[in-house]
């Protein structure tokens, strides 16, 4: 006996790519809608006026002229480790150790600051950071990104297990460094002579991270868009069949473009180390290196598009503190603030790349 096959009532279809005014009143939309959601969910659960919270957010970012100049640069930072990471991604190779690299980044720059301060002059010193940084971080992108090219393993597994040996090596020197002994610290480094520390630009200590952030995000847009490498790194992540028919050398690309991923992120941890926090500990990337990749997916691996999702992340993650601090809020309920926002806008994706289709009344009918 014959079955008869029922259509489904809909189905999912990719869509042709969107226009970008369109793609971006999707997200409008999406965010105006994570407000009201979460608007509703802060009056039932908190009896508190929606309106005073998302106030108390805006003040948490930029509500006095130091929260504004931190919120800058905890951007620059996110911006760049997110722009460091996205050449790998492009070329569909999932780089997650940006935390390892900036820590290496980071390692190197103490071990330049503890070791060579008083032997060689600063000028050499501040020089020999940023050299020891950028190759620091390389090696650690070059390991897996070798074994990738020569032997095919999995880089996800290999970018993070780097995180953990780089997390143990920062917490051995720690030990060997500490300040003072048995503290299992490091401390400031060179606190009374500023040896290695990076100097300040315009007399601000924040400047030169947002300067660095604003050079990188332009030569990052020029190098994956206008040069040959960029087209290389572009041609691999679609298909390396493709690109070794193409006389690409494919295995060569996969690790010049992972060492630079991590050089930039050795870069970040120069940054972090020698002009904002002059220590080094285990916690140094903060998580920076995961919230990353979801800034570089969401901006669609587009440098100039990155500025805006690192400028939204960074902008709830402040202001979510401020509600915990100002209001006397739980701090767990400033983050699923934050989740349900993160989550309507992730969402919003799905319906600029997707749409759905639904059977026509004739086929129902039929059916």
């Amino acid at each position: 006996m014959e079955t008869k096959k029922h259509e489904p009532l809909f189905h999912i279809v990719k869509r042709d790519v969107l226009p970008r005014k369109i793609s971006w009143g999707i997200r409008a939309l999406a965010i105006l809608a994570s407000l009201i959601v979460c608007g509703i969910i802060t009056v039932a659960v908190t009896g508190l006026n929606p309106i005073k919270v998302y106030i108390t957010i805006v003040q948490g970012a930029f509500g006095t002229a130091r929260k504004t100049w931190v919120t800058f640069q905890n951007i620059a930072i996110l911006l760049m480790i997110s722009l460091a990471l996205t050449p790998a991604f492009k070329m569909r190779f999932w780089n997650i150790g940006g935390e390892g690299q900036i820590l290496m980044g980071g390692l190197a720059t103490a071990a330049c600051m503890i070791c060579l301060a008083g032997k060689l002059p600063n000028g050499v010193i501040l020089l020999l950071m940023v050299v020891s940084s950028l190759v620091a971080g390389g090696i650690w992108g070059l390991i897996p990104a070798f074994c990738k090219a020569k032997w095919n393993t999995n880089e996800t597994l290999a970018t993070l297990m780097m995180n953990y040996i780089a997390t143990q090596l920062v917490a051995c020197y720690s030990i060997v460094w500490e300040v003072p002994k048995g503290s299992g610290t490091i401390g400031i480094i060179n606190q009374s002579t500023n040896i290695g520390w990076l100097p300040q630009v315009f007399g601000s200590k924040y400047l030169l991270s947002i300067l660095v952030a604003i050079v990188l995000t332009g030569a990052m847009y020029i190098y994956l868009n206008y040069s040959k490498q960029g087209y290389e790194i572009a041609v691999v992540g679609e298909s390396e069949a493709t690109a070794r028919y193409v006389g690409i050398k494919v295995e060569k690309t996969i690790i010049r473009t992972v060492v630079l991923s991590g050089a930039l992120c050795g870069l970040v941890g120069l940054i972090l180390v020698g002009g904002i926090n002059h220590t080094i500990n285990t916690t140094a990337a903060g998580g920076q290196g995961f919230t990353a990749v979801m800034v570089s997916w969401l901006a669609k691996f587009n440098p100039i598009t990155m500025v805006f999702t690192s400028f939204l992340i960074v902008f709830l993650s402040r202001g979510a503190g401020e509600i915990s601090t100002t209001m006397g809020l739980n701090q767990s309920f400033a983050d699923i603030l934050t989740g349900m926002i993160l989550f309507f806008i992730i969402g919003s994706e799905f319906f600029i790349n997707y749409k759905l289709s639904f059977r026509k009344k004739a086929e129902k009918e039929e059916a």
